[in-house]
């Protein structure tokens, strides 16, 4: 776990060496705190609750995250430095995983500083801090996805870009699968089997179960099993790309 932690130091250090990590913060925490009040309808539903501010996180996230997760490794091909970084002591499941938690902590720094919106719904009323713990937990795990999502295109190209428009295309089909309207469009032509099937692949449907205040086995499982699965992909890309 020492070259992990060293791994994640340097890339953790890596943003703040550059405007990006300021600039995402400050986007998402500016975004965070206008979509609820100006789209979500935070004051006529009269209730002190999150609810509104977390239904649009997955959606936020289905952009901002893949900004930050398209250079780590998209930019060491580009630099050449992806060479010097295998040559180091450390394995490649070291490098994915350092690589990986850096941005993921980094996610989580943004999430916690929107703790002025919690303050804020608990002077308005009394909400369920409990069900607002879990959504900030169903947050961290839909960001993680989507940054091993991200990790692992990001590891296939050196254009960040490409990176960029890839994670994002596929991180919406992760997200839409489960909107009613596409789980409608699919019950005209398949069984409610099939419906259920492509819904419990949605990262939507079991955030949504989270932000609920239920903390589903089988929402830690999917979130838990999609971060490990596109985590083995990108360790799996580096190697060819090593081999090669």
């Amino acid at each position: 776990m020492r070259n992990v932690w060293i791994i994640a130091r340097r890339e953790v250090a890596g943003y703040f060496s550059t405007p990006l990590a300021y600039v995402f913060l400050v986007i998402f925490l500016a975004a965070a705190a206008a979509v609820p009040f100006f789209f979500g309808g935070f004051f006529e539903s009269r209730q002190a609750d999150l609810t509104s501010f977390f239904s649009f996180h997955p959606w936020l996230f289905l952009v901002l995250v893949p900004a930050i997760g398209m250079r780590l490794w998209a930019e060491e091909r580009r630099l050449g430095t992806i060479e010097i970084l295998m040559t180091m002591p450390l394995t490649i499941w070291q490098a994915v995983l350092g690589k990986f938690l850096a941005a993921w902590l980094f996610t989580g720094l943004a999430l916690a500083l929107t703790f002025p919106m919690w303050i804020t719904v608990n002077r308005l009323g009394e909400p369920d801090n409990g069900v607002i713990l879990a959504s900030y937990f169903g947050s961290f795990l839909v960001a993680g996805a989507l940054l091993a999502l991200t990790a692992a295109i990001s590891a296939g190209t050196k254009s960040q870009v490409i990176a960029f428009v890839l994670s994002v295309s596929a991180g919406f089909l992760l997200v839409v699968t489960g909107l009613d309207f596409a789980l409608g469009f699919i019950r005209q032509w398949a069984s409610q089997y099939v419906v259920d099937l492509v819904a419990s692949f949605s990262i939507l449907t079991h955030f949504l179960t989270i932000t609920k205040g239920v903390l589903d086995l089988r929402a830690l499982v999917f979130f838990g099993s999609l971060i490990v699965l596109f985590l083995f992909i990108n360790k799996e890309v580096i190697a060819l790309k090593k081999a090669a």
